[in-house]
């Protein structure tokens, strides 16, 4: 992993935190593999929505179609991997 990915990873994780009042998660605790909902986290659809509001924000990327969705927004990885390739800020 290259460090600017790393710093990527651990600058989404904050984010995360953030938009979703994760209070009791520390960014080490979330593990890049685990599903994003269903998973430890425990995430709905309403934190869905501002998944898509935070990377609209924070990466200028607009998710238009929610099956692009479903693929993008599973685990840490897939949205770093997709803010990698399709960031505008």
């Amino acid at each position: 992993m290259s460090d600017t990915r790393g710093a990527l990873e651990l600058e989404f994780k904050n984010h995360l935190i953030k938009y979703l009042n994760l209070l009791e998660v520390k960014p080490e605790d979330i593990n890049n593999e685990e599903p994003l909902f269903g998973g430890d986290l425990g995430l709905d659809s309403i934190d869905s929505v501002e998944l898509i509001v935070l990377l609209d924000r924070e990466y200028g990327i607009k998710i238009k179609n929610p099956t692009d969705g479903r693929q993008i927004l599973v685990n840490v990885n897939t949205i770093v991997d997709y803010i990698e390739a399709n960031r505008t800020k």
